[in-house]
C-alpha cells in the first residue's frame, strides 16, 4: 500500500496555522498521510537535496504546477494508496523552490494561481488531502 508524506520546511511559526496543520494531521495519520518537518536551519538547498533522495515519487506544490480540481486530487490520492511506493508532497521554503530544482521535477502540482505563505499552503493542502480521503470514502464532506 502506497502512503503519502508531506514534507514543510521548518515548523509553523504562526499559532493559528500550526492548530491547523496538527488537525488535519492527526485526522490523516490513519488514511495513510504523514507530515514531516524539516529543519530550517539548514539551506534551501539541503532541502531540495533531501527531498531528492526519498525513495518514490516527489510531488512538488508549486504555484507554477497544474491546477486540479478536489475531485481529481481524490482520484490521484486514489491511486496513491494502491501504489506500492509511497508519494512525497513537498512544500517549499519560503522563498519557494529553486529554478534548477523544479526543472529537474516533472511533477507538480499548484494550490492556485495566488501565492500563500509556505504555512497556509501546507494548510491548503493537508484540507485538501484529507478532502480527497473523505471522497474516496464516500462520505458527505465533500458536496459539488
Amino acid at each position: 500500500m502506497g502512503r503519502i508524506v508531506v514534507h514543510l520546511f521548518g515548523k509553523p511559526k504562526d499559532t493559528s496555522q500550526s492548530s491547523i496543520i496538527d488537525d488535519y494531521s492527526n485526522r490523516l495519520q490513519s488514511r495513510g498521510v504523514s507530515l514531516k518537518f524539516h529543519s530550517d536551519k539548514k539551506s534551501k538547498l539541503d532541502y531540495e537535496q533531501l527531498l531528492s533522495s526519498f525513495p518514490g515519487k516527489l510531488m512538488l506544490i508549486d504555484e507554477k504546477g497544474n491546477q486540479i480540481t478536489s475531485k481529481k486530487l481524490s482520484e490521484l490520492v486514489s491511486q496513491i494508496l494502491l501504489d506500492s511506493q509511497a508519494t512525497n508532497f513537498a512544500i517549499g521554503p519560503p522563498d519557494g523552490f529553486s529554478k534548477e530544482f523544479k526543472s529537474k521535477i516533472n511533477n507538480s502540482i499548484s494550490l492556485s494561481k495566488m501565492t500563500f505563505t509556505h504555512e497556509m499552503a501546507a494548510s491548503i493542502l493537508l484540507e485538501q488531502l484529507y478532502r480527497a480521503t473523505e471522497i474516496v470514502r464516500g462520505s458527505s464532506y465533500h458536496r459539488e
